[in-house]
């Protein structure tokens, strides 16, 4: 495909990085020199330095056939505008990030289509659900629904209290009922790998795991974790994460939110009417003892600033706060993050570059999910008549090493899909792929 990306900040360079790795033709547009420099030197790409609403520029950049246009530069309005006049110029499918919650209402989506933005992406309302999603399945350091909710992907880490330590996978198919979920990759020091029947599972591993609705409990009791109520969570930082996680969260149980600008607490407090807003440093453990760190349930740090996340989830986490999650904006620091003792890390670039993905892929690509940290992704497919994918059982076709099926639905019913599996025309599959398997996995569905 032939994508051009407006805006080179952090959502726009790390998408700019992952589709160039994909082997499209990747063209960036960006205002600033300094941010376009070290993107162009070290990724095969075409840079412009100038405004995405440049009628030259965009006349010049979609010259040729453009499968796709993404805005996601810091201005709402210049991404709009950008993708109206290149959907006038021959762009194909726009997609626009957007910072105004309206926007997304149906009724105002379809007056976009009709200018000509097909699709608008929203990062921080992404991952509030992410989080929304976590402090439901509270046994889970990730978790994402596939199949209309049938199947879910769910990411736990090994503690001394997991049953399975020091246990292949055999062993545990043998000793567990284990028809309704499957364990479809382990992240070992900081390295992804497809597991096979001969893997042991080793304390601290990060474990992702396909599992049916049925197949929940029994899951859990495998890896030692369990599912607890959140009755009193506490949120660090009045972003628009955490708004949206306290305006969904402060009528189902007792939320307290705290930031440190006055300003925006008194904002805040006249949207949250049932959550306290306390101005103050997340950081000051006298002040998250003095409103009741260890009677939380749950702790959410979603400041602009990682390493007050990061800092503030370990103080909760010591405090005997059951659950914790940081946003990490920083890359590079996600994987200490993950291995200092936080439950749960998010991060807004990799859940919008997870939206964003789908249109670049196989058509029959209906979801994706990017893992956080593993280098990884989650694919949901739809299964075309006369695939390669069925003409045989998995374990007969060579289905790439580097990937795996977890399960699916065929009419209408969950699956967990094994050795023996046969797919058929018309099923729905997630797949879990290391990057050195995604375009051989994709002709499986062609």
């Amino acid at each position: 495909m032939r994508i051009i990306i407006a805006g080179a900040g952090e959502v726009g360079t790390h998408l700019a990085k992952m589709l160039s790795n994909e082997n499209h033709e990747i063209i960036l547009i960006d205002p600033e020199e300094t941010r376009l420099k070290p993107i162009d030197s070290t990724l095969d790409l075409l840079t412009y330095d100038g405004s995405a609403t440049s009628i030259k520029i965009l006349k010049e950049a979609l010259a040729k056939k453009t499968d796709l246009f993404i805005a996601v530069t810091h201005s709402e309005d210049t991404n709009i505008i950008s993708s109206i006049l290149a959907k006038k110029l021959g762009a194909l499918k726009t997609i626009a990030r957007i910072d105004n919650l309206e926007f997304l209402d149906h009724s105002t989506s379809d007056y976009f289509r009709n200018l000509g933005v097909d699709s608008l992406i929203y990062p921080e309302l992404i991952a509030a659900r992410e989080v929304l999603g976590l402090l439901h399945e509270t046994g889970a350091s990730d978790f994402m629904e596939f199949c209309g909710g049938k199947l879910a992907m769910y990411v736990q880490k090994l503690d001394e209290k997991a049953p399975i330590l020091n246990m292949t996978l055999q062993e545990i198919s043998v000793s567990y009922k284990t028809d309704e979920y499957r364990a479809v990759a382990i992240k070992r020091a900081g390295t992804t790998v497809i597991p096979r029947g001969n893997e042991m599972f080793q304390l601290g591993d990060l474990i992702y795991v396909i599992s049916t609705t049925e197949g929940v409990e029994q899951m859990m009791k495998t890896s030692g974790k369990e599912n607890f109520e959140t009755k009193n969570i506490m949120i660090l930082g009045g972003s628009r994460i955490g708004k949206h996680v306290a305006l969904y969260m402060q009528n189902r149980c007792s939320v307290k939110l705290i930031d440190y600008n006055l300003q925006k607490c008194g904002d805040l407090a006249e949207i949250l009417d049932n959550t306290l807003i306390i101005n103050g440093d997340g950081r000051n453990v006298d002040l998250l003892e003095q409103e009741g760190i260890n009677k939380m349930d749950a702790f959410v740090a979603v400041t602009g600033n990682s390493e007050t996340n990061i800092l503030s989830c370990l103080i909760a986490s010591k405090m005997g706060v059951k659950k914790t999650i940081a946003e990490v904006e920083n890359m590079e620091y996600i994987n200490l993050a993950e291995n200092t003792g936080i439950d749960t890390i998010i991060n807004k670039k990799i859940s919008a570059a997870s939206r964003i993905f789908r249109h670049t892929s196989n058509p029959n690509v209906t979801q994706v999910k990017y893992m956080t940290g593993a280098e990884a992704e989650v694919l949901e497919f739809n299964v075309p008549a006369n695939s390669r994918i069925t003409k045989g059982t998995l374990r007969s076709m060579g289905f790439p090493k580097d990937a795996i099926v977890g399960g699916g639905i065929r009419d209408n019913l969950p699956f967990i899909a094994t050795g023996d599996t046969i797919i058929n025309a018309n099923d729905k599959v997630v797949v879990f792929s290391l990057p050195s398997a995604y375009e051989k996995v994709s002709k499986y569905f062609t």
